[in-house]
């Protein structure tokens, strides 16, 4: 059986140590060097960040959120097995690890490391297609001839490659399409290496539960189950017409995805069509100062990925889930597109007071939409609220501060809420 080793990328046959440099990280698998759709996604990635750029974090419980009354953006591996989990409120994480420290989020640090691991998956193939900050879809196919090794021996070396110079680690996964290749990137977090053949497909995935599919989320799941649908095993026994019939276009996804195929392509260079941001709380909430500091955290983490991008929007939208799981979408097209957080924050606002809808939520999210080049991002001046230039003004300052300083040197208060 075709077999690599992933700390000195030798080749050899199954076993369980590389007999040329004694490690036992061997990875074997029958298609190992036959595949060539790859996800790539970096290990508690802020967290990670932090970690390596201050030595004393590194053996002890690390939250990257917000104040007390904020909540986790995510939590390193360590703070992870006691339970803390990304959205999580901040008083329940510290009551779970009391002895964590917590660090504000640094985005233009995740910008620059993530920019970097970038530039490292383009040496190796021009079809990388970014979903975030620290994960991606890579298609190797018809680099083994340029690069003289298969995939599965690059994306060792890349993987080695990210932690020597870049003090990160990444996990990957690699099949014959993205939707195993991304199942396979979780099987054995942190640092792992997973493959999923194409004769190993059904089986593999026959017995998961439907939660796994891409996109089957909480409502999903329970509207599945009604239907007697709670294992991928239970889609194989529907008729696809019947699929359909019963959940509309999503019905053929999921006939498709239960049986493995994907024919989806990794696109290069894919415009970003939306930026978002969201939470879903461990408790349904009506308070509004909760709720209000959470739609500046979301409108401030959108701006940053807008400004990181280069990028402007012309649509702000609102995203609420109610405790009955029922989802509304709100939406307000601006007259000129912006990438500022406080033009972000204040149409959320409004959008959310006009909603009409009764607290509690159990999920809130915002969202930049109609994207195109900063270029022509808030360019004039707003008649009816004369303060937003000096507002706009501030937040640019702040911005150059931040950069300079870090993203601690200046916090809103409405951040701590």
């Amino acid at each position: 059986m075709p077999a690599l080793c992933r700390d000195c990328h030798t080749s050899l046959d199954a076993g369980t140590r590389c007999p040329a440099c004694r490690s036992p990280r061997v990875l074997s698998h029958p298609e190992l060097f036959d595949l060539t759709i790859a996800h790539i996604d970096c290990d508690a990635f802020y967290a990670s960040v932090e970690k390596r750029d201050d030595p004393a974090l590194r053996d002890v419980p690390l939250i990257v959120g917000g104040g007390r009354r904020g909540v986790v953006t995510t939590a390193c591996y360590i703070a992870r097995i006691r339970g803390v989990r990304s959205a999580m409120p901040m008083f329940k994480a510290l009551r779970l690890c009391p002895d964590a420290v917590v660090v504000k989020p640094r985005f233009p640090a995740y910008v620059t490391a993530s920019r970097a691991i970038r530039a490292m998956m383009e040496e190796l193939t021009p079809a990388v297609e970014p979903l975030s900050l620290d994960e991606a879809f890579l298609d190797l196919g018809g680099t083994a001839r340029l690069h003289r090794a298969p995939p599965a021996v690059l994306l060792a070396r890349l993987a080695l490659r990210i932690q020597r110079e870049l003090g990160l680690t990444a996990s990957i996964g690699l099949s014959h399409n993205k939707f195993l290749a991304k199942i396979a990137s979780d099987l054995d977090k942190p640092r792992g290496f997973s493959v999923i053949g194409r004769a190993e497909t059904q089986a593999f995935l026959r017995d998961r539960p439907v939660g796994l599919i891409w996109g089957v989320g909480h409502a999903t799941q329970e509207a599945l189950a009604r239907s007697g649908i709670r294992t991928i095993a239970d889609l194989l026994r529907w008729d696809r017409r019947d699929l359909v019939a019963r959940f509309g276009s999503s019905g053929d996804r999921l006939w498709r995805l239960a049986r493995g195929e994907d024919a989806r392509r990794v696109h290069p260079n894919a415009p970003v069509k939306s930026i978002s941001n969201e939470t879903t709380f461990d408790e349904d909430t009506s308070d509004p100062d909760l709720l209000d500091g959470h739609l500046w955290r979301m409108a401030e983490k959108v701006a940053d990925r807008a400004k990181a991008k280069a990028l402007s929007g012309r649509v702000v939208t609102l995203k609420l889930k109610k405790a009955s799981h029922a989802v509304l979408t709100r939406r307000h097209a601006l007259r000129e597109p912006t990438q500022l957080a406080d033009r972000i924050y204040r149409e959320a606002r409004v959008l959310l007071d006009q909603s009409g809808a009764a607290a509690p939520f159990r999920l809130l999210g915002v969202g930049l939409s109609d994207l195109m080049h900063e270029g022509r991002a808030d360019l004039s001046a707003d008649f009816l609220d004369p303060r937003a230039a000096a507002r706009a003004e501030a937040e640019r300052a702040a911005d150059a501060v931040r950069a300079r300083f870090g993203h601690d040197a200046i916090l809103k208060g409405r951040a701590l809420r």
